[in-house]
């Protein structure tokens, strides 16, 4: 019985790993939970999993789920009350899905107590991964991907060396405006990038999947993930999501895992690896419906995220926290209709351009950057 901390419950993410121990309830259990506001969620979890701790950042939140619980359950409030369930729940993994930089700080103390640690938080590597992988390394702590993209190329990758690897494919949807013109750009809605054409997911993502700066921050995580130089790794187009991302070899070799887009399938591999187990409702690819999987290249003029990602990389130190907390603040802010959607690369590149870079990286200097950078971002509405 492997037990598990829940970061983020009430999420896209949470909710289907909730599936996933739901369906093998000889194989999992659940230490403890956490989320923001959404305790009525939290307090259905509680009750139908028998979880004996639990987390609510906000404070309110967490004076109400007390209440309803009782004393079933031990509730925590605010972020310090999250370091404090990682310490004291019985657990053997993490699954840290928490949206934004606010996952760096737990998934340090959870390495700290020797957890595994299933990543759906990609914030936490590309705003900290020098000191999260170094961390890892010394507390001998598994992390194990569970991003889809990264999930793929984990499972490609095999245990095989870094010397016969010639490339990481990070594949992409291409998101809701792809094949839109440039023109039309500076007129996309809030509505119009929350419709994305093949994954459900919370808010601030599918923006990010519209901007495709997603694809920018899993480049960036997927280097410090697999230690692999920037220019060893390239984003692709593949609209059906078929595909969730390849591995080039130096003898030309590739290989690819596809599937059809269903996150339980990530979760659950990073839960049971290096066993794979059924997922009670996945379906497999039809063969005889499948005509065919195209694949384009990503245009750099419409989506400027992913060069900038690549110099924020390129660049170290604290600019890919900067990145990183620029854009929340410049998402949330379009989310709220207060900026264009093409304002946010805007947003993104000047607070890159004014940012000193300190390339002592440490958690001091990535909390300075990140608070830094949202100010400078939110100076510039």
């Amino acid at each position: 019985m492997k037990k598990i901390i829940l970061l983020g419950s009430t999420g896209s993410i949470g909710t289907q790993a909730v599936d996933v121990v739901q369906a093998h309830p000889d194989l999992f259990s659940i230490a403890a939970v956490a989320a923001h506001t959404s305790w009525q969620q939290v307090a259905q979890q509680i009750k139908a999993f028998h979880i004996p701790l639990a987390c609510m950042t906000d404070k309110k939140a967490a004076q109400k789920l007390q209440e309803e619980v009782g004393s079933k359950c031990i509730v925590f409030s605010g972020d310090d009350g999250l370091l404090r369930l990682i310490d004291e729940a019985d657990a053997d993994m993490i699954l840290t899905s928490l949206v934004g930089a606010v996952g760096i700080e737990p998934t340090l103390q959870a390495i700290a107590r020797g957890l595994d640690i299933a990543l759906a938080n990609k914030e936490t590597l590309v705003a900290a991964g020098e000191l999260v992988m170094k961390e890892a390394a010394r507390h001998h702590v598994r992390i194990l991907p569970v991003d889809s993209e990264h999930g793929a190329i984990f499972q490609c990758l095999g245990g095989r060396k870094k010397e016969e690897i010639d490339k990481l494919l990070i594949t992409a949807s291409g998101g809701p405006h792809f094949q839109r013109p440039l023109s039309e750009f500076s007129h996309i809605t809030v509505e119009q990038c929350l419709k994305h054409p093949t994954w459900d997911m919370g808010g601030k993502i599918t923006i990010d999947s519209a901007t495709m700066f997603n694809k920018g921050l899993e480049v960036i995580e997927a280097h410090w993930l697999f230690d692999m130089p920037f220019d060893q790794i390239d984003v692709v187009i593949q609209p059906q999501s078929i595909i969730h991302s390849m591995v080039q070899f130096i003898d030309g070799s590739i290989l690819a895992q596809l599937g059809m887009p269903d996150m339980r399938l990530p979760i659950q591999y990073a839960f049971t690896y290096p066993d794979r187990k059924s997922v009670r409702g996945a379906k497999p690819i039809d063969w005889k419906t499948l005509r065919h999987i195209d694949f384009y290249e990503p245009d750099d003029e419409k989506f400027p995220s992913l060069p900038l990602a690549y110099e924020a990389g390129k660049i170290g130190g604290t600019m890919p926290c900067v990145l990183n907390g620029a854009n929340e603040v410049a998402v949330y802010a379009f989310l709220r209709k207060e900026i264009s959607f093409t304002r946010i690369f805007d947003i993104v590149r000047t607070v890159m351009e004014k940012h000193a870079v300190c390339h002592e990286v440490t958690l001091e200097a990535i909390r300075r950057a990140d608070a830094w950078s949202r100010q400078c971002a939110a100076s510039l509405l």
